[in-house]
C-alpha cells in the first residue's frame, strides 16, 4: 500500500517502502497552464533533497521540480517527452515525472499528507 505525501513546492510522492513516484500536484499544473515541454532526470542520477530534479515549461513559465528527498532516479516517465500534456490531464496519475529510490525514507515523514496539503493550498489563496 503506497502512501501519498506533498511538498510545499507542490510535488507529490507516492511512497512504497524505499521507492517513491514523484510528480506535481493538480494545483501546480493549474497554476502553470498548458505544459509544452518536460525535461526529466536520467536513471541513475543522484538527487539531493531540495535540489532541482526536472524542469517543466508551460505557455506561461518555466518551473523546476525539486527532489523531495535524497535518493537516486530509478526511472523517468519517458511518455512525457512526447506527450507533456499528460501532466495537465492526469498530474497525479499518468503524468508522474520519475521514480526514485529513497536514501533515507525518514526524510519524507515530515511532508504533508493530502489533508494538510489541501489546507496549505487554500491558505495561499
Amino acid at each position: 500500500m503506497s502512501e501519498r505525501r506533498y511538498t510545499e513546492d507542490h510535488e507529490w510522492l507516492s511512497i512504497d517502502g524505499d521507492v517513491a513516484v514523484v510528480g506535481i500536484s493538480n494545483h501546480a499544473q493549474e497554476q502553470l497552464g498548458d505544459i509544452v515541454f518536460v525535461e526529466l532526470p536520467d536513471a541513475g542520477k543522484a538527487l539531493e533533497k531540495g535540489g532541482e530534479a526536472a524542469v517543466i515549461e508551460s505557455v506561461k513559465a518555466a518551473s523546476e521540480v525539486y527532489a523531495p528527498a535524497d535518493g537516486e532516479v530509478l526511472e523517468a516517465n519517458e511518455a512525457l517527452t512526447d506527450e507533456p500534456g499528460k501532466v495537465n490531464s492526469d498530474p497525479e496519475g499518468d503524468g508522474w515525472f520519475f521514480k526514485m529510490k529513497l536514501s533515507d525514507p525518514s526524510q519524507v515523514t515530515d511532508l504533508m499528507d493530502e489533508a494538510a496539503y489541501k489546507s496549505f493550498v487554500e491558505g495561499q489563496g
